[in-house]
Protein backbone atom coordinates (compact mmCIF):
# COMPACT_ATOMS: atom_id res chain seq x y z
CA UNK A 1 0.00 0.00 0.00
CA UNK A 2 1.00 3.25 -0.71
CA UNK A 3 1.13 6.00 1.95
CA UNK A 4 2.72 8.87 -0.21
CA UNK A 5 0.83 11.98 -0.17
CA UNK A 6 -0.74 13.42 -3.82
CA UNK A 7 0.61 16.65 -4.56
CA UNK A 8 -2.41 18.15 -4.06
CA UNK A 9 -3.19 16.29 -0.43
CA UNK A 10 0.02 17.75 0.63
CA UNK A 11 -0.41 21.26 -0.31
CA UNK A 12 -4.07 20.77 1.46
CA UNK A 13 -1.84 19.31 4.26
CA UNK A 14 0.28 22.02 4.55
CA UNK A 15 -2.58 24.84 3.56
CA UNK A 16 -4.22 23.93 6.97
CA UNK A 17 -1.27 23.58 8.98
CA UNK A 18 0.21 27.16 8.08
CA UNK A 19 -3.12 28.77 8.80
CA UNK A 20 -3.57 26.51 11.99
CA UNK A 21 -0.39 27.76 13.29
CA UNK A 22 -0.39 31.43 12.33
CA UNK A 23 -4.21 32.15 12.86
CA UNK A 24 -5.55 29.99 15.12
CA UNK A 25 -3.36 29.53 17.28
CA UNK A 26 -2.66 32.90 19.14
CA UNK A 27 -6.06 33.31 19.65
CA UNK A 28 -7.68 30.20 20.97
CA UNK A 29 -6.98 30.30 24.40
CA UNK A 30 -8.59 33.94 24.75
CA UNK A 31 -11.76 32.42 22.64
CA UNK A 32 -11.94 29.36 24.95
CA UNK A 33 -11.76 32.30 27.87
CA UNK A 34 -14.36 35.09 26.79
CA UNK A 35 -15.79 33.34 23.58
CA UNK A 36 -18.70 35.70 23.24
CA UNK A 37 -16.83 38.55 23.98
CA UNK A 38 -17.36 40.74 20.91
CA UNK A 39 -13.78 41.21 19.46
CA UNK A 40 -12.84 37.10 20.44
CA UNK A 41 -16.48 36.53 18.01
CA UNK A 42 -15.32 39.02 15.14
CA UNK A 43 -12.23 37.25 14.85
CA UNK A 44 -13.36 33.93 15.37
CA UNK A 45 -16.52 34.83 12.20
CA UNK A 46 -13.04 36.40 10.28
CA UNK A 47 -11.00 32.99 10.77
CA UNK A 48 -14.16 31.11 9.25
CA UNK A 49 -13.89 33.25 6.48
CA UNK A 50 -10.25 33.00 5.72
CA UNK A 51 -10.81 29.05 6.20
CA UNK A 52 -13.25 29.09 3.55
CA UNK A 53 -11.35 31.72 0.67
CA UNK A 54 -8.29 28.73 1.25
CA UNK A 55 -10.68 26.11 0.00
CA UNK A 56 -11.05 24.10 3.18
CA UNK A 57 -14.76 24.87 3.93
CA UNK A 58 -15.60 22.32 0.91
CA UNK A 59 -13.11 19.78 0.50
CA UNK A 60 -15.10 17.40 -0.72
CA UNK A 61 -17.17 19.22 -2.70
CA UNK A 62 -17.35 19.51 -6.94
CA UNK A 63 -15.63 22.28 -8.02
CA UNK A 64 -18.45 23.65 -10.17
CA UNK A 65 -20.02 24.51 -7.10
CA UNK A 66 -16.96 26.29 -5.46
CA UNK A 67 -15.51 23.41 -3.47
CA UNK A 68 -11.93 22.18 -3.60
CA UNK A 69 -12.70 18.75 -4.62
CA UNK A 70 -9.78 17.19 -3.20
CA UNK A 71 -11.32 14.56 -1.15
CA UNK A 72 -11.76 12.85 1.83
CA UNK A 73 -8.34 12.18 2.74
CA UNK A 74 -7.27 15.56 2.31
CA UNK A 75 -10.54 16.29 4.33
CA UNK A 76 -9.17 14.50 7.18
CA UNK A 77 -5.51 15.69 7.08
CA UNK A 78 -7.08 19.29 6.96
CA UNK A 79 -9.07 18.88 10.24
CA UNK A 80 -6.22 16.95 11.98
CA UNK A 81 -4.15 20.24 11.14
CA UNK A 82 -6.65 22.67 12.62
CA UNK A 83 -7.89 20.31 15.58
CA UNK A 84 -3.99 21.19 16.89
CA UNK A 85 -4.34 24.42 17.17
CA UNK A 86 -8.48 25.09 17.90
CA UNK A 87 -10.70 22.61 18.38
CA UNK A 88 -13.69 25.11 18.25
CA UNK A 89 -12.84 26.15 14.76
CA UNK A 90 -12.42 21.98 13.77
CA UNK A 91 -15.82 21.45 14.79
CA UNK A 92 -17.26 23.94 13.04
CA UNK A 93 -15.54 22.97 10.12
CA UNK A 94 -16.31 19.60 10.24
CA UNK A 95 -19.88 20.20 10.70
CA UNK A 96 -19.88 23.06 7.56
CA UNK A 97 -18.18 20.42 4.72
CA UNK A 98 -20.70 17.85 6.19
CA UNK A 99 -23.54 20.39 5.66
CA UNK A 100 -22.13 20.93 1.83
CA UNK A 101 -21.61 17.12 1.04
CA UNK A 102 -25.19 16.68 2.51
CA UNK A 103 -26.79 19.31 0.16
CA UNK A 104 -24.46 18.44 -2.71
CA UNK A 105 -25.60 14.90 -2.30
CA UNK A 106 -29.06 14.87 -1.87
CA UNK A 107 -29.99 18.19 -2.83
CA UNK A 108 -31.47 19.20 -6.57
CA UNK A 109 -29.79 21.46 -9.33
CA UNK A 110 -31.57 24.69 -7.80
CA UNK A 111 -30.67 23.82 -4.30
CA UNK A 112 -26.80 22.58 -5.11
CA UNK A 113 -26.15 26.15 -6.80
CA UNK A 114 -27.80 27.90 -4.63
CA UNK A 115 -26.72 26.73 -1.37
CA UNK A 116 -23.15 25.15 -1.64
CA UNK A 117 -21.64 28.23 -2.88
CA UNK A 118 -22.41 30.13 -0.24
CA UNK A 119 -20.93 27.82 2.31
CA UNK A 120 -18.19 27.35 0.32
CA UNK A 121 -16.98 30.66 -0.37
CA UNK A 122 -17.58 31.73 3.13
CA UNK A 123 -20.49 33.93 2.65
CA UNK A 124 -22.31 31.34 5.11
CA UNK A 125 -19.85 31.65 8.36
CA UNK A 126 -21.16 28.20 8.85
CA UNK A 127 -23.73 25.03 8.24
CA UNK A 128 -25.75 23.93 9.92
CA UNK A 129 -26.49 20.17 11.02
CA UNK A 130 -30.51 20.10 12.52
CA UNK A 131 -31.08 16.51 13.88
CA UNK A 132 -30.65 15.80 17.42
CA UNK A 133 -33.34 16.82 19.90
CA UNK A 134 -34.46 15.62 23.41
CA UNK A 135 -35.98 12.50 22.74
CA UNK A 136 -33.59 12.13 19.52
CA UNK A 137 -30.09 11.49 20.44
CA UNK A 138 -28.32 8.33 19.97
CA UNK A 139 -31.73 7.02 18.48
CA UNK A 140 -32.41 9.93 15.80
CA UNK A 141 -35.58 8.01 14.48
CA UNK A 142 -37.47 9.15 17.74
CA UNK A 143 -37.79 12.53 16.64
CA UNK A 144 -40.49 14.69 17.22
CA UNK A 145 -40.55 17.67 15.04
CA UNK A 146 -43.18 17.78 12.10
CA UNK A 147 -43.14 19.39 8.28
CA UNK A 148 -46.10 19.57 6.93
CA UNK A 149 -47.26 20.38 3.24
CA UNK A 150 -49.41 23.47 3.20
CA UNK A 151 -49.79 24.33 -0.27
CA UNK A 152 -46.61 25.80 -1.50
CA UNK A 153 -44.89 25.92 1.44
CA UNK A 154 -43.64 24.03 4.39
CA UNK A 155 -45.11 24.13 7.96
CA UNK A 156 -41.98 22.82 10.68
CA UNK A 157 -42.89 22.94 14.89
CA UNK A 158 -40.68 21.30 17.15
CA UNK A 159 -36.71 22.21 18.35
CA UNK A 160 -33.71 20.90 18.09
CA UNK A 161 -30.71 20.82 20.43
CA UNK A 162 -26.75 21.06 20.86
CA UNK A 163 -26.51 22.41 17.29
CA UNK A 164 -23.28 23.53 16.40
CA UNK A 165 -23.24 26.97 14.86
CA UNK A 166 -26.51 27.42 15.54
CA UNK A 167 -25.79 31.49 16.04
CA UNK A 168 -24.02 31.87 12.65
CA UNK A 169 -24.90 29.11 10.33
CA UNK A 170 -26.71 30.67 7.24
CA UNK A 171 -28.20 27.59 6.67
CA UNK A 172 -29.20 24.44 8.31
CA UNK A 173 -29.96 20.81 6.96
CA UNK A 174 -33.10 19.75 8.99
CA UNK A 175 -34.65 16.21 9.45
CA UNK A 176 -38.28 16.36 10.61
CA UNK A 177 -41.28 13.69 10.27
CA UNK A 178 -43.40 14.33 7.51
CA UNK A 179 -45.71 10.94 8.01
CA UNK A 180 -46.66 10.60 11.60
CA UNK A 181 -48.24 7.33 10.81
CA UNK A 182 -45.29 5.85 9.26
CA UNK A 183 -43.09 2.94 11.07
CA UNK A 184 -40.08 4.27 13.53
CA UNK A 185 -37.43 5.33 11.32
CA UNK A 186 -39.59 6.25 8.55
CA UNK A 187 -41.76 9.41 7.09
CA UNK A 188 -38.39 11.59 8.29
CA UNK A 189 -37.42 13.81 5.04
CA UNK A 190 -34.85 16.32 4.99
CA UNK A 191 -35.14 20.11 4.27
CA UNK A 192 -33.13 23.21 4.24
CA UNK A 193 -33.47 25.74 6.30
CA UNK A 194 -32.52 29.29 6.07
CA UNK A 195 -31.57 31.51 8.99
CA UNK A 196 -34.14 34.47 8.20
CA UNK A 197 -37.24 31.76 7.66
CA UNK A 198 -40.13 33.16 9.69
CA UNK A 199 -41.08 31.03 12.26
CA UNK A 200 -37.52 30.18 12.93
CA UNK A 201 -35.67 31.44 16.21
CA UNK A 202 -31.80 30.68 17.52
CA UNK A 203 -32.57 29.55 21.36
CA UNK A 204 -30.00 29.91 24.36
CA UNK A 205 -26.44 28.65 23.83
CA UNK A 206 -25.30 26.15 25.35
CA UNK A 207 -22.66 27.18 28.42
CA UNK A 208 -19.77 23.89 27.97
CA UNK A 209 -17.06 22.47 28.97
CA UNK A 210 -14.86 23.05 26.03
CA UNK A 211 -14.46 23.85 22.28
CA UNK A 212 -16.39 26.83 24.03
CA UNK A 213 -15.91 29.42 20.92
CA UNK A 214 -18.12 27.26 18.40
CA UNK A 215 -21.58 27.99 19.54
CA UNK A 216 -23.89 25.11 20.60
CA UNK A 217 -27.54 26.27 20.51
CA UNK A 218 -31.35 25.33 20.50
CA UNK A 219 -33.54 25.72 17.30
CA UNK A 220 -37.37 26.50 17.91
CA UNK A 221 -39.76 26.11 14.98
CA UNK A 222 -43.33 27.75 15.54
CA UNK A 223 -44.99 27.52 12.87
CA UNK A 224 -41.65 27.95 10.46
CA UNK A 225 -42.54 28.37 6.60
CA UNK A 226 -40.27 27.70 3.75
CA UNK A 227 -40.74 27.03 0.49
CA UNK A 228 -42.02 23.01 -0.43
CA UNK A 229 -38.96 22.78 -2.85
CA UNK A 230 -36.20 22.92 0.07
CA UNK A 231 -37.21 19.36 0.09
CA UNK A 232 -33.88 17.40 -0.23
CA UNK A 233 -34.26 14.09 -1.23
CA UNK A 234 -37.10 11.76 -1.58
CA UNK A 235 -40.21 12.35 0.29
CA UNK A 236 -40.16 9.99 3.86
CA UNK A 237 -36.56 8.83 2.93
CA UNK A 238 -34.46 11.56 5.24
CA UNK A 239 -33.36 9.15 8.14
CA UNK A 240 -31.34 6.89 5.89
CA UNK A 241 -29.75 9.79 4.92
CA UNK A 242 -29.16 11.05 7.78
CA UNK A 243 -27.42 7.97 9.01
CA UNK A 244 -25.01 7.81 6.07
CA UNK A 245 -24.58 10.98 6.16
CA UNK A 246 -23.45 10.70 9.96
CA UNK A 247 -20.86 7.90 8.97
CA UNK A 248 -18.70 10.28 7.07
CA UNK A 249 -19.27 12.68 9.94
CA UNK A 250 -17.30 10.46 12.11
CA UNK A 251 -14.01 10.95 9.72
CA UNK A 252 -14.17 14.69 10.74
CA UNK A 253 -14.75 14.26 14.15
CA UNK A 254 -11.77 11.70 14.26
CA UNK A 255 -9.19 13.81 12.62
CA UNK A 256 -9.99 16.81 14.61
CA UNK A 257 -9.43 14.48 18.09
CA UNK A 258 -6.38 13.32 16.66
CA UNK A 259 -5.14 16.73 16.43
CA UNK A 260 -6.09 17.58 20.09
CA UNK A 261 -3.80 14.60 21.26
CA UNK A 262 -0.88 15.06 19.09
CA UNK A 263 -1.23 18.59 20.14
CA UNK A 264 -1.40 17.90 23.69
CA UNK A 265 1.61 15.23 23.74
CA UNK A 266 3.64 17.96 21.58
CA UNK A 267 3.69 20.15 24.24
CA UNK A 268 4.15 17.48 27.13
CA UNK A 269 6.97 16.22 25.93
CA UNK A 270 8.95 19.40 25.15
CA UNK A 271 7.75 20.68 28.48
CA UNK A 272 9.24 16.89 30.07
CA UNK A 273 12.56 17.63 28.15
CA UNK A 274 13.44 20.90 29.98
CA UNK A 275 11.75 19.97 33.31
CA UNK A 276 14.27 19.03 36.00
CA UNK A 277 13.82 16.93 38.75
CA UNK A 278 16.20 14.95 41.10
CA UNK A 279 18.84 16.72 38.86
CA UNK A 280 17.57 15.18 35.56
CA UNK A 281 15.14 16.07 32.86
CA UNK A 282 12.29 14.07 33.51
CA UNK A 283 12.19 12.92 30.19
CA UNK A 284 14.77 10.62 31.24
CA UNK A 285 12.84 8.55 33.19
CA UNK A 286 10.93 5.39 32.58
CA UNK A 287 7.68 6.22 33.19
CA UNK A 288 7.65 9.52 31.44
CA UNK A 289 8.94 7.53 28.59
CA UNK A 290 6.31 4.96 28.38
CA UNK A 291 3.56 7.32 28.34
CA UNK A 292 5.50 8.99 25.05
CA UNK A 293 5.81 5.84 23.47
CA UNK A 294 2.03 4.24 24.08
CA UNK A 295 0.51 7.69 23.67
CA UNK A 296 1.79 8.22 20.17
CA UNK A 297 1.80 5.05 19.13
CA UNK A 298 -2.03 4.82 19.53
CA UNK A 299 -2.28 8.36 18.09
CA UNK A 300 -0.22 6.74 14.71
CA UNK A 301 -2.72 3.86 14.86
CA UNK A 302 -5.60 6.57 14.74
CA UNK A 303 -4.06 8.34 11.97
CA UNK A 304 -3.72 4.87 10.30
CA UNK A 305 -7.22 3.83 11.04
CA UNK A 306 -9.11 7.41 9.66
CA UNK A 307 -6.82 7.67 6.39
CA UNK A 308 -8.18 3.89 6.21
CA UNK A 309 -11.58 5.30 6.50
CA UNK A 310 -11.23 8.36 4.49
CA UNK A 311 -9.40 6.11 1.79
CA UNK A 312 -12.93 3.95 1.79
CA UNK A 313 -15.11 7.07 1.23
CA UNK A 314 -13.68 8.27 -1.36
CA UNK A 315 -13.23 5.06 -3.43
CA UNK A 316 -16.38 2.87 -2.26
CA UNK A 317 -19.55 2.74 -1.31
CA UNK A 318 -19.37 1.00 2.15
CA UNK A 319 -17.55 2.30 4.86
CA UNK A 320 -19.17 2.36 7.85
CA UNK A 321 -17.25 0.16 10.02
CA UNK A 322 -14.10 2.20 9.09
CA UNK A 323 -15.26 4.99 10.16
CA UNK A 324 -16.44 4.12 13.11
CA UNK A 325 -13.63 2.33 14.35
CA UNK A 326 -11.48 5.47 13.86
CA UNK A 327 -13.84 7.56 15.25
CA UNK A 328 -13.95 5.37 18.09
CA UNK A 329 -10.56 4.65 18.60
CA UNK A 330 -9.23 8.17 17.46
CA UNK A 331 -11.39 10.24 20.35
CA UNK A 332 -10.62 7.40 22.93
CA UNK A 333 -6.65 7.58 22.06
CA UNK A 334 -7.03 11.61 22.20
CA UNK A 335 -8.35 11.33 25.43
CA UNK A 336 -5.59 9.43 26.69
CA UNK A 337 -3.25 11.41 25.34
CA UNK A 338 -4.23 14.27 26.87
CA UNK A 339 -4.61 12.59 30.37
CA UNK A 340 -0.84 11.69 29.62
CA UNK A 341 0.31 15.50 28.96
CA UNK A 342 -1.97 16.54 32.24
CA UNK A 343 0.26 13.86 34.30
CA UNK A 344 3.71 14.94 32.75
CA UNK A 345 2.88 18.52 33.67
CA UNK A 346 2.04 17.55 37.27
CA UNK A 347 0.05 20.57 38.89
CA UNK A 348 0.84 23.06 35.87
CA UNK A 349 -1.48 20.44 33.89
CA UNK A 350 -4.00 21.47 35.90
CA UNK A 351 -3.90 25.01 35.49
CA UNK A 352 -5.31 27.21 32.64
CA UNK A 353 -1.94 28.50 32.03
CA UNK A 354 -0.71 25.88 29.99
CA UNK A 355 -2.77 24.71 27.18
CA UNK A 356 -2.89 20.80 27.99
CA UNK A 357 -5.83 21.71 30.45
CA UNK A 358 -7.66 23.39 27.71
CA UNK A 359 -7.17 20.24 25.21
CA UNK A 360 -8.63 18.08 27.91
CA UNK A 361 -11.51 19.86 28.13
CA UNK A 362 -11.75 20.09 24.49
CA UNK A 363 -11.27 16.85 23.62
CA UNK A 364 -14.20 15.03 25.69
CA UNK A 365 -16.96 15.89 23.81
CA UNK A 366 -15.69 14.16 20.60
CA UNK A 367 -16.85 10.56 21.93
CA UNK A 368 -20.38 11.95 22.18
CA UNK A 369 -20.96 13.48 19.01
CA UNK A 370 -21.68 12.20 15.41
CA UNK A 371 -22.81 9.34 17.31
CA UNK A 372 -21.27 8.19 21.16
CA UNK A 373 -18.70 5.89 20.87
CA UNK A 374 -21.12 3.44 22.86
CA UNK A 375 -22.63 2.99 19.43
CA UNK A 376 -19.94 2.99 17.43
CA UNK A 377 -19.05 0.08 18.97
CA UNK A 378 -22.55 -1.33 18.57
CA UNK A 379 -22.53 -0.62 14.95
CA UNK A 380 -18.85 -2.27 14.62
CA UNK A 381 -19.77 -5.23 16.35
CA UNK A 382 -23.05 -5.69 14.39
CA UNK A 383 -21.24 -5.64 11.22
CA UNK A 384 -18.38 -8.08 11.91
CA UNK A 385 -21.40 -10.36 12.95
CA UNK A 386 -23.23 -9.51 10.13
CA UNK A 387 -19.96 -10.56 7.65
CA UNK A 388 -19.80 -13.77 9.50
CA UNK A 389 -22.65 -14.85 8.13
Amino acid sequence: MDFRLTEEQQLIQDTARSFAQNELDPVAAQHDKEPYKKENREIFLKNLKKLAELGLMGINVKAEYGGSEAGVIAFSLAMTEIGRACAATGVTMSVTNLVAEVIQSIGSDELKNTYIPKICSGEYSAGGFALTETSAGSDPSDMRTTAVLDGNEWVVNGNKIFITSGEYAGCHVLWAVTDRNAPKGKGISTFVLEQDDPGFTIGRAEHKMGQRASSTNELIFENCRFPKDRLMGTLNDGFRTAVAELTGGRIGIGSMALGIGLAAMDYATKYAKDRIQFGHSIVNFQGIQWMIAERYTELEAARLLLLNAAYQKENTDFFARESSMAKYFATEAAERACRSAVQMLGGYGYTEEYPVERYTRDTRVASLYEGTNEIQRLIIARDIIRSLG
